[in-house]
């Protein structure tokens, strides 16, 4: 079931000036990872940055797990120019999102789907961002809306590399924004307020299903890859108590699929500093 992912490929002769054309390719895509070398670094710089490390950790012949995100796709591009380069032999990917099959597809990674006949054995490595890392490696993700597919996607691999800049490490999760909870259509402005219980009398804590602009003059609730809903969870001062009983009680909510927190999960976490350089933060054991 793994053969898609660890084949190597055929052999080939390569010519002299096939070889030429592969370092030439190879030195393009790393000056394209430097930062520039005088001025400020932007947080696009930041991202490519740290997503151009994660990278370093594929070997050829892995089934990688494909994360979602403006991050997430830094690296897409970066592992898309080592496979045409032909550093990467036998690699292929699952994507988190339709997006990111959609960018996967367009940069020449294959594609593999979760399990069956035609899926890998084993996912190897994913890589992908995260909207929050707090000091213990927990994390807050999905606010584009993917954070089904991430979760079961990232939760099957082996080790999950998750690549941020700075900005978002916090003290707590839900320090930054919106903690994602899916929930199905039926019935979501009742399972909205199930999760409003959950918080009952916690000052500074509210909750909303996401809308996205259907018109000008129109709101439309925000659907995901999955055909389901997203509620908004907004904390004042983060998230304190036991993430993982907090966790308990939302899954157990009759109607919600699955939440943004991912505990436990992240094996390393990359950090590109504002200065450039990087900062590798492994899981203890």
């Amino acid at each position: 079931m793994g053969s898609a992912a660890t084949a190597p490929p055929p052999s080939v002769n390569l010519t002299q000036e096939d070889l030429k054309r592969v370092a030439a390719h190879v030195g393009d895509a790393a000056a394209a990872a430097s930062p520039p070398t005088s001025g400020k670094l932007t947080q696009e710089d930041l991202k490519r940055v740290a997503a151009h490390r994660a990278v370093e950790f594929v070997e050829p012949g892995m089934a990688l797990g494909l994360g979602t995100g403006s991050t997430a796709a830094h690296a897409l591009d970066r592992l898309g120019d080592l496979l045409r380069a032909g550093a990467l032999p036998g690699v292929a990917g699952v994507p988190t999102s339709l997006k990111t099959e959609l960018h996967a597809s367009r940069v020449g990674i294959p594609l593999l789907p979760l399990g069956g006949d035609r899926g890998p054995a084993r996912i190897h490595l994913s890589i992908d961002g995260a909207d929050e890392v707090d000091p213990n490696l927990n994390l807050v993700k999905g606010r584009g809306g993917s954070l089904l597919r991430e979760k079961m996607i990232e939760g099957a691999g082996e080790r999950f590399v998750v690549i941020v800049d700075e900005s978002k490490l916090v003290p707590r999760l839900g320090c930054t924004g919106a903690v994602p909870v899916e929930v199905i259509p039926f019935g979501a402005p009742h399972t909205l307020g199930l999760i409003r219980k959950v918080f009952d009398g916690l000052p500074g804590f509210h909750a909303r299903l996401r809308m996205v602009k259907k018109d000008a003059e129109e709101d439309a609730l925000f659907v995901t890859d999955n055909g389901n809903n997203i509620v908004e969870m907004f904390f004042e001062d983060g998230i304190h108590g036991d993430l993982h009983d907090i966790s308990d009680q939302l899954l157990r909510i009759t109607g919600v699929v699955e939440h943004g927190m991912f505990l436990g999960m992240a094996t390393t976490v990359i950090v590109a500093n504002k200065d450039g350089t990087i900062t590798v933060m492994d899981k203890k054991n």
